[in-house]
C-alpha cells in the first residue's frame, strides 16, 4: 500500500479543501459561525495529523509536505481576511508574512541544493496552534456583543504568544537553515 495514503494526510488534504469554504463564508456570505467552525476544524485537524502520523507510524515525505503547507495557506488566507474584515492591524499582517516568505525562499534554496527541509519544531507546532486559536476569536471579536469583547480579549492573547513564538521560532528555522547550507558548502569545497 502506498505510505502516502493515510488518515494523517487526508485530514491535511481536509484542511486544504477548507479554504476556499472559508473564505466564502468569511468574506462573501459573511455567515461568520460557519466560517468559525471550519477554523475550529482546521485547527483540530493540524493537532490530529501530526499526533495520529506520529501515533500509527504512517509519517511520509508526502506528509512532511503538505502539512506545514496547509498550516501557510490557512495561514495567509486568514491574515488577510481578518486584516479586511479590520480584526487586525498591518502589522501582524506583515510580520507573519514575511516570516514565512523568507523562510520558504530559504526552503526552496535548501531544496535546490538537495538539502533536508527544516524540520517543524515543538515550538513551531506551539506557535502555530497559537495562530490557529486566535483566528477564530479574533473573527467572533468582530462582533459588536459581549462575546465579542471576550473573544477580543482571547484572541488577542494568543496572538501574541503565537506571533512572539512564531517569529522566534522563524529565526532558529532560519539560523538552522544558513548553517545547514554553510555545512553543505564546506563540505564541497575540501
Amino acid at each position: 500500500m502506498n505510505k502516502n495514503v493515510n488518515i494523517p494526510n487526508a485530514l491535511s488534504l481536509l484542511r486544504l479543501v477548507g479554504v476556499p469554504f472559508f473564505i466564502y463564508f468569511a468574506l462573501v456570505s459573511k455567515q461568520d459561525a460557519v466560517a468559525i467552525l471550519i477554523l475550529v476544524i482546521a485547527g483540530i485537524t493540524d493537532y490530529l495529523d501530526g499526533k495520529l502520523a506520529r501515533a500509527w507510524n504512517q509519517t511520509s515525505a508526502f506528509g512532511a509536505l503538505i502539512d506545514p503547507a496547509a498550516d501557510r495557506i490557512y495561514i495567509l488566507s486568514t491574515l488577510i481576511i481578518l486584516y479586511v474584515r479590520d480584526a487586525i492591524s498591518l502589522w501582524v499582517l506583515v510580520i507573519l508574512l514575511a516570516r514565512d516568505g523568507i523562510l520558504g525562499l530559504l526552503s526552496l534554496i535548501l531544496k535546490s541544493r538537495g538539502l533536508p527541509l527544516l524540520e517543524v519544531t515543538y515550538l513551531g507546532k506551539a506557535a502555530t496552534f497559537n495562530l490557529l486559536y486566535a483566528f477564530p476569536l479574533l473573527l467572533l471579536a468582530t462582533q459588536d456583543s459581549a462575546i465579542g469583547t471576550i473573544a477580543f480579549a482571547a484572541g488577542w492573547s494568543f496572538a501574541l504568544w503565537g506571533i512572539v513564538l512564531y517569529v522566534f521560532t522563524g529565526w532558529t528555522y532560519f539560523q538552522n537553515g544558513v548553517q545547514s547550507i554553510r555545512v553543505a558548502s564546506t563540505g564541497t569545497r575540501k
